[in-house]
């Protein structure tokens, strides 16, 4: 038995076509679709997402600009560029790129964002809505991830489904999504004892903890649907998951890779929460 893959990258590249004919049904009616990131410092990393995210939004016709700060810049003047950008009816998505210098609160400046311009689904406010199962704006990562279990049909009510990792972005809110859909959700973390114990439970496993191969083939159940959301870089430079991958695909049903998987969604959802937004303050279809 080899698992089937689940590929973000293929899934993202038809959902951007599908974006591109709706921001082109937008655009007739006048509205075009506009992210605004917020980008402090020149961490490489975040330059590479940024980029990314600007590529993305030009290949679905969607509006996009960066503003780029100093790393020196004070808390108050950046407080001061999302109230800005909170009162500009033209911008429809706000995104602060993370991580911030460490003189500024990172909470602080996701709390002062427009919940309706949330995109990235980090205010409270849209925490609580995702907890209540109202409409707002959900983390990028963990929808991403929705729409990888729901490309394959896997069925989630009723089903067993573990989540390796307990952060904010994507721990626990891809569990909630999953309890909002009725699944039977363990949370693990770095304080679970016995991990594998869980984990050979798991119709649905989700692991997101940034630990190169942490789950082997032994902590899987036969049959199950594994996606990997670690991204860790290895001595050699080339990239690899969370998941043993070659081991756990014999073992597995459908396994998303590293490389190629989680991530190329992540952007591709920030897109469609954008266009979200920008229906919803537009008052369009």
């Amino acid at each position: 038995m080899s698992a089937e893959l689940i590929s973000g990258k293929d899934l993202a590249t038809n959902i951007k076509k599908d974006l591109a004919v709706e921001v082109e049904e937008l655009k007739k009616q006048g509205v075009t679709p506009h992210l605004t990131v917020v980008l402090v410092g020149h961490d490489p990393a975040s330059e590479s997402y940024v980029k990314g995210k600007e590529k993305a939004c030009a290949e679905t016709g969607m509006g996009s600009n960066v503003i780029r700060l100093d790393e020196t810049i004070s808390e108050d003047e950046l407080i001061q560029t999302v109230d800005k950008l909170n009162k500009d009816d033209a911008v429809h998505g706000i995104l602060v790129q993370l991580p911030l210098p460490d003189h500024i609160d990172e909470q602080k400046i996701i709390d002062l964002i427009d919940p309706e311009k949330d995109v990235d689904g980090f205010h409270p406010v849209n925490i609580g809505r995702l907890v209540t199962e109202q409409e707002g704006m959900v983390s990028c990562t963990p929808l991403g991830i929705m729409e990888m279990l729901d490309s394959k049909n896997i069925e989630i009510q009723g089903k067993n489904a573990v989540v390796v990792g307990a952060s904010n972005i994507v721990g626990k809110p891809v569990a909630q999504l999953l309890l909002n859909r009725g699944a039977t959700i363990t949370n693990c973390h770095i304080y679970t004892e016995d991990l594998k114990a869980h984990t050979k439970m798991a119709d649905i496993l989700v692991v997101a903890v940034g630990k190169a191969h942490l789950i082997t083939a032994d902590h899987v159940k036969e049959g199950a649907a594994v996606i990997d959301v670690g991204i860790n870089r290895l001595e050699d430079g080339s990239m690899t998951g969370d998941v043993d991958f070659e081991n756990v695909k014999e073992k597995a049903s459908y396994i998303s890779p590293v490389p190629g998987g989680v991530g190329p969604m992540t952007i591709t959802i920030l897109l469609k929460n954008t266009i979200i937004a920008c229906k919803r303050q537009e008052n369009v279809e």
